[in-house]
């Protein structure tokens, strides 16, 4: 697996335990039987490609996205195994900075904190384990955590630069879809759907093997600053 891929696989299963190749770490994702927010994504998202009428509507979501520095809240996510016939559910709590990065802190089914910077990756699990990806100065790298910031962040020219953009709504009440360009992004995420409001509600990925994963985002609130062990999280050991 090179790093492009592992970045990769990293974001698209952040939520819940993450089992990684040898040259990382293993955790065993469980089935829980915990309540989860029903939610059907519709595919006809894609008949609305990104046109001059509806671009106005794209760039003004885009600019309110961005205009929150630091995004807090909860998160659900399920992830489907489309050959298995099932499912599997994590939950926690999200942190997303700009120009710093991403943090995923699951609480059920298993305890596990992501950090997700511009160029490293830091997981913790209870016990103190914790396993470090440094990537400093791997272009490959930091081009697809730029991609995946864009995609959190609203920022709109990144999302241009990487994606086919279908939109339709406004900026009240909007539906996003993203094909990626990129090869190796398609290769774990061929279609992505969103929809939210002042903030992204429900992100919707589809793989290539017919997996899927759901993400539901909630109490989003804005803080205007980070406190000492929100800033010491983006600090490599």
């Amino acid at each position: 697996m090179n790093q492009k891929q592992t970045l990769l696989s990293f974001f698209f299963v952040s939520c819940a335990p993450v089992r990684l190749r040898k040259k990382f770490f293993s955790v065993f994702v469980l089935l829980v039987s915990i309540p989860f927010l029903s939610y059907a994504q519709s595919e006809d998202i894609f008949r609305h490609p990104l046109t001059a009428q509806t671009t106005p509507a794209f760039r003004t979501v885009c600019a309110r996205l961005a205009q929150n520095p630091y995004i807090r809240g909860s998160f659900e996510q399920e992830k489907t195994l489309n050959r298995l016939n099932r499912s599997l559910k994590s939950s926690g709590n999200f942190l997303i900075i700009a120009n710093l990065g991403m943090v995923w802190d699951t609480v059920r089914p298993f305890p596990s904190t992501l950090v997700l910077g511009k160029d490293f990756i830091i997981q913790s699990r209870p016990g103190g384990q914790r396993t470090v990806l440094n990537a400093q100065g791997n272009e490959t790298f930091l081009g697809m955590a730029d991609i995946i910031s864009s995609v959190f962040s609203g920022n709109a020219q990144g999302l241009e630069n990487n994606f086919n953009i279908f939109f339709t709504g406004s900026p009240s009440s909007w539906e996003m879809g993203l094909i990626p360009l990129d090869s190796a992004i398609t290769s774990f995420a061929q279609r992505i759907i969103m929809t939210g409001a002042n903030a992204i509600r429900t992100i919707h990925i589809t793989e290539q093997n017919g997996d899927s994963i759901l993400y539901v985002l909630s109490n989003h609130s804005f803080p205007g600053t980070l406190d000492a062990n929100e800033n010491a999280l983006f600090t490599l050991p």
